[in-house]
């Protein structure tokens, strides 16, 4: 391919919003697109080959139409859809950018983008790790974890920590920066297989699979037996029911999350909030991208972790565009083990 020529850009499209459960064929793979290899002249964008592809389970609110303004604008219908990436410069515009360059942040679900505000994105500079980690333990999930672990939880060493969701793309972080800090850590998972993970793999000191559990509360207790003082919300619902009768005093909630409920058209209530009042609890959402600015404070603690092997992170990848759409929707049924990244192209 030659600089300027006219290629097929093949796109994962919004079919129309989505109401209830999500499916595959709510989004089109269209290879209808084409996109010329060269940026227009005067208008600081950047061309970028996308390499990887994240899938969040944010992206569902994106695809309803909503009433209320929220933090991030709706998909448009017949439009590819967006998420963060790895991408590759092709051609540039803009004056911190040139050809060659490896870039993470948001970008569309497409073979290539062309990306009008390449400010918002970051540079990648270490290569020694897989590319692909730059979704994932190096980009937003991992900032997530990182900063709604530190700065909203406060920690401290000993303290009982519980995660819902927790070998997802931010759980399994939390839970080993936790076990870092010195705390006690249990996470819950959907399949026998995870909890083994959790266990096995990421050091925590417990897990249970919460299908197999008839009532929570008593869950809970069974291995919180003196309460939880740190609970990082990845879930929602009943699950936050019964950890708000098991919290301790003046215990913390992180909320980062409530996949259980992004699915339904109409919300499940929470019940026990009294809790909030009588346990002096602290309940707090926050969004990642208040902390972008602080990106090098997280990258100088999380490389050398990776680096030296005291913190691991498990992928499932999927080759091709064409599955992108089962693998997000995937998300939703717990169908991933670990981050789920679709490889669009290789270098």
């Amino acid at each position: 391919m030659e600089k300027g020529e006219e290629v097929r850009n093949r796109q994962v499209l919004l079919r129309d919003y989505v109401t209830g459960l999500v499916k595959e064929t709510d989004m089109i793979l269209s290879t209808a697109g084409s996109i010329r290899l060269k940026v227009p002249a005067s208008s600081k964008a950047i061309l970028v080959k996308n390499l990887y592809l994240s899938c969040d389970p944010y992206m569902r609110g994106r695809m309803t139409k909503l009433d209320c303004p929220s933090y991030i604008d709706s998909f448009l219908p017949g439009s590819a859809i967006t998420g963060f990436g790895v991408s590759k410069v092709l051609d540039s515009d803009h004056p911190e950018f040139r050809e060659g360059d490896l870039v993470g942040g948001m970008t569309g679900w497409e073979e290539y983008s062309l990306i009008q505000m390449p400010q918002f994105l970051f540079k990648i500079h270490h290569t020694d790790v897989p590319l692909s980690y730059y979704t994932g333990i190096l980009g937003m999930p991992g900032m997530t974890a990182y900063f709604g672990f530190y700065e909203v939880c406060s920690p401290k060493k000993g303290e009982y920590v519980f995660i819902s969701a927790a070998l997802g793309a931010v759980g399994q972080l939390v839970g080993q920066f936790a076990k870092l800090m010195g705390c006690y850590v249990v996470g819950s998972a959907g399949t026998n297989k995870k909890v083994d993970l959790l266990k096995n793999k990421f050091g925590f000191d417990e897990a249970f699979n919460y299908k197999e559990e008839h009532d929570l509360d008593a869950a809970l207790k069974r291995y919180f037996p003196e309460g939880i003082d740190i609970y990082f919300e990845n879930v929602g619902g009943k699950m936050l029911d019964a950890v708000l009768l098991n919290m301790r005093l003046h215990g913390r909630i992180s909320v980062c999350g409530l996949i259980s409920q992004y699915n339904l058209e109409h919300l499940e209530g929470v019940h026990n909030l009294f809790c909030l009042i009588s346990k002096r609890i602290r309940m707090e959402g926050f969004m990642v991208a208040d902390y972008f600015h602080l990106y090098p404070k997280f990258m100088e603690f999380t490389l050398p972790l990776i680096r030296e092997g005291k913190i691991v992170y498990v992928e499932d990848t999927t080759e091709g565009l064409e599955s992108g759409p089962a693998a997000l929707v995937g998300l939703f049924s717990g169908c991933n083990v670990g981050k789920q990244v679709v490889v669009v192209a290789k270098q």
